[in-house]
């Protein structure tokens, strides 16, 4: 592995493990010439993802867009960062085991949405409103209205049978 530090070719495993999902198996390293030490993760790649744009463009799947895009939506909200990378991988495993090569980012955004909308309602909203290009304040608050109509039935049926 080349240290990113000073470009030498030779650096030293100093440390092992497998993540807390058993997904990868992190390794710190430390390089001989100038001392730096880095983390890098080792993952099983089932095979090469093509991602399918919506303007017909394709280029390789890259799992820390995924994860940049999932970490923006859940800034500031109490969500570890463990928990992102279980829902990445998670994600990435989903997209490699469907027997498909090529993916298309509608896959990829649905599920994302599908992903956040069990964890946090803010960071669901917070990437709808890229994914969906909202252009109006009218559009979020349709969106929300749709999340609250999901999300608040069981008080809808209470309020009937009174």
């Amino acid at each position: 592995m080349k240290c990113p530090f000073c470009g030498c070719e030779e650096t030293q495993v100093k440390d092992s493990r497998n993540t807390d999902d058993n997904s990868a198996v992190r390794r710190r390293r430390e390089c001989p010439e100038c001392g730096s030490r880095f983390t890098t993760f080792e993952r099983v790649q089932l095979r090469e993802l093509i991602v399918v744009k919506r303007n017909g463009e394709r280029t390789l799947f890259d799992r820390d867009k995924l994860e940049k895009s999932i970490t923006l939506a859940v800034r500031k909200r109490p969500i570890s960062a463990e928990r992102v990378e279980k829902i990445v991988n998670s994600l990435q495993r989903k997209f490699e085991s469907s027997g498909e090569t090529e993916i298309t980012t509608q896959q990829i955004g649905e599920s994302v949405m599908e992903a956040l909308s069990h964890l946090d309602n803010i960071a669901y909203i917070r990437f709808a409103s890229v994914y969906k290009d909202f252009r109006s304040l009218q559009d979020l608050n349709d969106f929300v209205a749709t999340i609250e109509k999901l999300t608040a039935p069981s008080a809808e049926i209470s309020e009937k049978e009174e």
